[in-house]
């Protein structure tokens, strides 16, 4: 299990360092920008205001941008599920169903190890990946506060953080769910990137339309603080989000238990729209 834990580790190094390095550096300089923007607060406050309701529904309330929490959330945290939810479902999708495809989930099977180890440690791994990339987020918030005017403690920066690890962590394993299900991964990754957006767009949404909203309550970022948790974690958003998570990997576990791994090839679908070579009349 260790052994298959770190090999799925360094296959997502690259992609840690990659987003986590771009979101350090993002963090980093919005730190940076903030006297910028604190020190134009009328001109600022004034060009809010003649902003349509509709564009601000996006970036959270921006009457806040002056205050910790609503210059992270306008500015970092209202838009980096959609980012992250990248990573989360093409890791998701890929977690189990990339090497099924290519042929070489069966031979590692063929290991002295447990379905069910092997399903923990490619799990393990991926949380794991996660908590780097925010980590290095953290590290690049840590570098850019010295030189801002913003007083946030070191330790608070890390519960924004901590709820958008339970966010990307629900994304991940329902990305994961769809490709046990699903015949093909490029579908379940499909499936969890139209999840991810409409999550964003419905949740944004519904603070317009009271009839979204109902809808709204239900979806996962409604358990999504972002930069609001820098007042204070609520546990009672946190936990429902990553027992939601716990839930779809159980699920998950449950079907790849019962799944016939393929020897190879993807085994998808397809439609096909032409007559391929040799046939006649399309027979």
């Amino acid at each position: 299990m260790k052994t298959e834990y770190l090999r799925t580790l360094r296959r997502h190094q690259g992609q840690i360092i990659g987003w986590g390095i771009s979101m350090a550096l993002l963090g980093l300089y919005l730190f940076q920008f903030y006297d910028t923007i604190a020190a134009q607060r009328e001109q600022i406050e004034s060009l809010i205001q003649s902003y349509p309701r509709e564009l601000m529904a996006f970036f959270g309330d921006m009457t806040q941008i002056f205050t910790p929490q609503g210059y992270l959330n306008s500015y970092f945290f209202s838009y980096v599920p959609l980012v992250l939810g990248i990573f989360a479902v093409l890791a998701g999708s890929g977690l189990l169903a990339g090497d099924e495809e290519n042929g070489s989930l069966d031979l590692l099977l063929a290991h002295p190890i447990s379905r069910a180890r092997f399903f923990l440690a490619r799990t393990l791994a991926f949380e794991v990946s996660l908590l780097g990339i925010l980590a290095l987020s953290w590290l690049g918030f840590v570098v850019g506060i010295r030189g801002s005017s913003l007083e946030i403690g070191l330790l608070e920066l890390w519960l924004p953080l901590l709820s958008l690890f339970g966010l990307l962590s629900f994304y991940g394993s329902l990305a994961l769910v769809f490709s046990m299900i699903l015949p093909a991964r490029r579908l379940a990754a499909m499936a969890g990137g139209i999840v991810v957006v409409a999550d964003y767009f419905i949740t944004a949404l519904s603070r317009l339309d009271p009839d979204l909203h109902r809808i709204a309550q239900y979806m996962p970022q409604h358990f999504y603080q972002g930069g609001g948790a820098l007042a204070g974690l609520d546990y009672g958003l946190l936990l429902p989000i990553l027992g939601g998570s716990l839930a779809l990997l159980g699920i998950a576990w449950w079907r790849f238990q019962r799944k016939d791994i393929r020897v190879g090839g993807e085994g998808s679908f397809r439609l096909r729209l032409l007559p391929t070579r040799g046939t006649r009349g399309g027979s």
